[in-house]
């Protein structure tokens, strides 16, 4: 004789009997699959294991750091800004040395390549040699009016073109491997479907 469960079924399940082959099925087996074995069990689990790789701290710390994104003329007027500023301390605090704002204009120039947003990269190596012309005039020894200042810029700006040039190339290089990244980014992103 059977016995009927007095549990009442729960939402979206039915009453099983004492006599159902679903409550006669071992605990752990699906139907229509055999039972797997130890070390059959322990190569499944192992395969979905991943060994997470812990990040280096230099990237750890560049992910600290604000993610501003600036349009073309704000990245120029950003660098422009503080390249005045670094020639005015340079002026104030080392009368004027020319290595000290040129060491200087290579972090300008790397943060200014790394905030320029993703559709305004070409602008991160223009605007930063305009930037360093821009905040040399601080430190330029020029006399004799508006021209003699003028031209002590332009020999300034002779005199010390390995840092300018070294500024645009790491910004350029910057710019590069962020443009690269973002095509590539676009390649293996799923196409969507066009819509009817």
């Amino acid at each position: 004789m059977e016995q009927y469960r007095t549990r009442t079924p729960q939402h979206g399940q039915r009453a099983r009997t004492a006599g159902d082959p679903a409550e006669r099925r071992p605990a752990g087996r699906t139907p229509g699959r055999p039972p797997l074995g130890p070390q059959a069990a322990g190569e499944a689990s192992a395969v979905y294991r991943v060994a997470a790789k812990p990040a280096p701290p230099f990237a750890l710390a560049l992910r600290r750091l604000p993610q501003p994104r600036l349009t073309g003329l704000g990245g120029g007027l950003f660098a422009a800004a503080l390249m005045f500023l670094v020639g005015c301390l340079d002026w104030l605090l080392f009368d004027g040395s020319p290595a000290v704002y040129g060491v200087l204009f290579l972090p300008v120039s790397a943060v200014t390549a790394l905030w320029v947003r993703p559709a305004d990269l070409v602008s991160a190596p223009i605007s930063v040699p305009i930037a360093f012309a821009f905040g040399i005039v601080p430190i330029a020894d020029g006399s004799g009016g508006l021209g003699g200042q003028a031209m002590a810029v332009v020999t300034a700006l002779a005199l010390h073109a390995g840092w300018l040039y070294g500024g645009t190339l790491v910004a350029g290089v910057i710019a590069s491997v962020r443009k690269v990244r973002l095509m590539g980014r676009r390649r293996n992103r799923p196409a969507v479907p066009p819509r009817r």
